[in-house]
């Protein structure tokens, strides 16, 4: 008997991001569709960007969750259009970046950031202060920016709106 797409989803739902943690890759948006072709399960997911490394771990987790609900057939579905943005994380994902000391995204994938690193749309995970600078464009991971806050003078990783 086949698993329900929902309990499916579900299981997905517990797969940690390899490089965050708090979240999954269902909150980030990766999985984008899980569905039934046949008496074959495709997962579509889509990278947050074209190559990305945490890709292959991402899909390996997905691998050991399927084997483990016994599904046998199954296909891991790479779509690169339309593009993944950071639109497509959750709401409560946010949160949990935010929790975990990792400016969210801005809700929108344009960026606001001024040519001088300075910006009033980040605040600062900790404290709260949009008195906030940019260190580097790169941070701890490639979809990351390094920020300072000026208040509190803390340095903290902003996700970057892609």
């Amino acid at each position: 008997m086949k698993p329900e797409i929902n309990d499916i989803w579900k299981v997905l739902g517990e797969i940690e991001d390899p490089e965050i943690p708090v979240i999954s890759i269902v909150e980030l948006g990766v999985v984008r569709d899980v569905s039934w072709n046949g008496d074959e399960l495709v997962v579509s997911m889509t990278p947050t960007y074209t190559g990305c490394p945490a890709m292959k771990a991402m899909e390996d987790d997905v691998r050991e969750v399927l084997n483990e609900l016994h599904i046998e057939k199954f296909t891991i579905k790479t779509v690169l259009s339309p593009p993944w943005t950071t639109d497509w994380i959750t709401d409560e994902a946010r949160e949990k970046l935010r929790e975990y000391g990792i400016a969210p995204p801005l809700k929108t994938s344009a960026d606001k950031l001024s040519l001088m690193g300075r910006s009033r749309d980040i605040s600062c995970p900790r404290c709260g202060s949009r008195h906030t600078s940019m260190i580097s464009q790169f941070g701890s991971t490639a979809c990351k920016a390094l920020y300072r806050c000026e208040d509190c003078r803390e340095p903290f990783d902003y996700f970057k709106c892609i």
